[in-house]
């Protein structure tokens, strides 16, 4: 086609007002692109000229209010199955990292047992629970947002119950995990140059506060799906 200057135009508007991940975003914005010219070349060959062409592909493709959730659905489900995939896989790891660690390193079990407070050991347990939950709840999201597998109608409402849910867990983790530290630092001395110790808390805090980027990304990518509704993000 000599030019293309009314798709280009839609999928340009169309790329603008999906939100979600950068390499889905483009290869769905592609596969409209490659759809439009398709339909388009499809009129030249009865004889229409290539604006004309380009208009009535447009026109049967539908307006970029109508088609955008359909396309903003999949990416939210992308953005739920990626943080989903992620949580499942390193809110274990760090549990049994710190694990591990506490293995490793030398506590003074008669100091630790006179400085630790009595809430100490309950919070511990609880909160390597409560991380193994959040490993279950992400694997069930993975179930229900596989692609093929996918049965759920709107697959952005797990997503963004996911967003929220880390918002609520990811901080609830990072408070108990400084309560347990600051209740059992005297048990302890020396662990805050102990290169191993230290490694693991740097670590423990980049992958909660990945967590809390992708919660975001959850939460604003599930926002521009309006329940099949015409609705355009700005």
């Amino acid at each position: 086609m000599a030019s293309a200057v009314v798709i280009d135009d839609y999928v340009t508007t169309l790329g603008r007002t999906l939100r979600g991940p950068r390499r889905v975003r483009r290869d769905l914005v592609t596969e409209a692109r490659d759809s439009l010219a398709d339909s388009a070349e499809a009129y030249l060959s009865e004889g229409l000229d290539p604006v004309e062409a380009e208009r009535l592909a447009v026109a049967e493709f539908g307006a970029v209010a109508e088609i955008a959730p359909g396309y903003q659905e999949e990416l939210a489900a992308h953005q739920g199955r990626r943080t989903a995939a992620v949580v499942f896989v390193t809110v274990p790891l760090m549990t049994l990292m710190w694990s591990g660690i506490w293995m490793v390193f030398p506590e003074d079990a008669s100091v630790a047992a006179q400085v630790k407070p009595a809430w100490f050991s309950p919070l511990a347990r609880f909160l390597d629970v409560f991380q193994f939950g959040m490993g279950v709840l992400a694997a069930l999201a993975l179930i229900v947002l596989a692609g093929r597998l996918r049965r759920i109608a709107r697959p952005e409402l797990v997503t963004r119950a996911m967003g929220i849910l880390l918002w609520i867990q990811v901080p609830a983790i990072g408070a108990i995990s400084l309560a347990l530290t600051l209740g059992g630092s005297a048990g302890r001395a020396g662990f805050d140059d102990y290169p191993p110790g230290v490694a693991a808390s740097v670590l423990s805090y980049l992958v909660l506060g990945w967590l809390l980027c992708a919660a975001t990304r959850c939460l604003i990518v599930s926002r521009g799906v309006p329940a099949r509704k015409a609705t355009i993000l700005r």
